[in-house]
Order: structure tokens, then sequence, then C-alpha cells
């Protein structure tokens, strides 16, 4: 569940944007401060990620370039020709200590960019040239988390409607499957789940939902027709890692309708080795943090011993109840 906002600074163009006023109205009694620019705040010096964290506040923008990524080296591209992310918001509501997030940006702040329309129309005509597309929507942020003020979810999936060569990836960790439920499911949508130990959710990522709320949800989704994802992702080597994701595997296998999930997605931790050395200086407390990883070209990962590991158990732990077919690693 989300933080109420006090402040939430807007830029003077889009101060009468309907989208602007629509978010404003949830939230009455912050105070709403004028700026010419998001980066004037969301960029400047000096900024503390984990103060901020604490009470973020709300920045609502206008992108005005660059409205799609190429997917990174560190996710999955599902062998996809075509698989790009946007940036329909920065930063997430969550606090999860291993988000490459809190190395990648100076402010904790959260961005909303209100002008989706363009957003639209760059992707159809990426669509319209290339012949289809693969597109991460919640990469830099959980977007579903957002819909009950951001309903930039349910634009998305009504705007795949119409474009049958566009295929959505929506990775959350939100029980907010109620928002959208009301939709008429998309065979070129997935919905994806990252899912944790318990032990992890309660010690390693901070303020999120519970993993049998998380279950709950994607049972729902699945009665509800649904194409879904698990990704367990990363695999934490925290003390007995075996057991709690063997564990885990048993929950989800026993829990889960096979026919409803679509496929599995698993990795070990990797990083920019920027981010990491950013974040170690602020999150201190962190003990998967400080891990002797491996150092390979800027990236920093568990070592290829300890990867091979991570991958057998997990593969061998959800073979007991998922096809290997289903079952996606990710080495990098």
């Amino acid at each position: 569940m989300f933080k109420s906002f006090s402040h939430i600074y807007v830029e003077e163009g889009i101060w009468d944007h309907f989208r602007t006023k629509e978010i404003l109205s949830r939230f009455p009694k912050a105070i709403t401060i004028p700026i010419r620019h998001y980066k004037d705040s969301f960029n400047r010096n000096a900024q503390n990620f984990r103060i901020q964290k604490q009470s973020p506040k709300l920045i609502l923008a206008e992108k005005k370039d660059q409205f799609l990524y190429p997917g990174s080296d560190f996710s999955p591209n599902f062998s996809h020709p075509h698989f790009y992310y946007n940036t329909l918001a920065l930063n997430c509501i969550y606090d999860c200590e291993y988000c490459y997030l809190q190395g990648m940006f100076p402010s904790a702040n959260l961005v909303l960019f209100v002008n989706w329309e363009d957003f639209f129309k760059e992707t159809k005509q990426f669509i319209d040239k290339h012949g289809s597309l693969y597109l991460a929507l919640s990469y830099d942020t959980d977007l579903l988390a957002l819909e009950s003020f951001f309903p930039a979810t349910e634009k998305w999936i009504q705007f795949a409607e119409a474009e049958p060569k566009l295929t959505l990836e929506i990775r959350t960790k939100s029980t907010n499957f109620s928002s959208i439920s009301h939709l008429t499911p998309n065979a070129n949508v997935i919905l994806a789940w990252t899912i944790s130990p318990e032990v992890v959710i309660k010690s390693i990522e901070h303020g999120t939902p519970s993993l049998s709320a998380r279950i709950k949800t994607m049972q729902k989704a699945i009665q509800a027709g649904w194409k879904i994802r698990i990704c367990i992702d990363p695999v934490l080597r925290i003390p007995d890692w075996k057991l709690h994701y063997q564990t885990l595997a048993d929950t989800l296998g026993k829990e889960l309708k096979l026919q409803g999930v679509s496929d599995l997605s698993v990795g070990g931790f990797r990083m920019n080795i920027d981010f990491l050395k950013q974040i170690i200086d602020i999150r201190k407390d962190s003990s998967i943090l400080f891990h002797p990883f491996e150092k390979k070209d800027k990236i920093v990962s568990y070592s290829k011993e300890e990867t091979e590991e991570i991958l057998d158990v997990m593969i061998s732990s959800l073979s007991q109840y998922f096809p290997s077919s289903k079952i996606k690693v990710s080495y990098s």
C-alpha cells in the first residue's frame, strides 16, 4: 500500500493537463509546487536516497523524447527479436534492498509522466515499421502498484487490444489485480509476478505484499483467464537458501494451476558494478550486498559455480510441478 505524498512537484507545462488534475485530485492535502523541469528536482546534487525513501515526494512531468529503450542484458528477452521497455514512471513505491534503481537514480522521489499518448504514438510507429514489439511496461517502477492514482496499466492493456503484434509484460509484486480485473484478458498481455520466499519478503523486500497475498492474487488472475508469468529473480543466497527456495517451489506447485502459468523465469543476482557501488554507500546494513561477487565486464554477479548451483536447485525443484519447457533461466 502506497503512502500519501506530502508534496507534489508539477512541471509548469503540464499544470493544466487533464491527467495532472486527475492525479492531484487523489491527494487533496498535498502541497503542490510548480517546477520548470522534473530533472531540476530529480537530478539535483547532494540528495540522500535513504532519507527520501522514508517519505518520497511525487513529481509530475512530461516526457519529451526517448519513448522506447532497448531491453537490458540483465533481463530475459524470451527470444523476442524486438525487446524494449518504456518509462512511464521512474522509481518504485517499494524498498527492496537488491533493487538497482537506488544505484541508478540520484533521488528516491517518484516521477510520473502524464503524456501517455506520446508513448502510444511512438509504440505504434515502431510496430508499423518492424512488424512486432515485446514491450516491458514495468521496468523502472512497479506500475500496477500505482494503479489507484496512475491507471496506466489499464490504458496500456486497452491499447494492446488494437495492436495484435504488441506483446506487453507487466511485472509487479503488488496485489492490485482488482484494479484491472474488470478488463477482458488479452493473450498478448503477460502479468508477471516477482515471487520470493517469505523470509526474503520480510527482511529484504520492504513494504511489499506477503507471499500468500501474491499467490492469492495470481490465483485470481489465472481464474479470470490472464496469462501469468512467475519470476523468481533474483534468487538470493541467504542463509539456508536452498531450503527456502525449495519450499517456495513446493508452495507454487501445490497452489497454482499448471495450465494457468505461461512460464517461470529464474535468475541469480546480477547488477551493474557502478550501481552496486552507489547502493553499498547508502545501504551499509544490507548483508546481501556484501557478498564476494564475481566482477566481469562492468557486471557483478554470483560466481559461475554459485549461479549454476542456484539454477540447478531451482530447475530441479520447479520441475517436480512444471514442465521443463516452461522454466526459463537467465545466466547474465
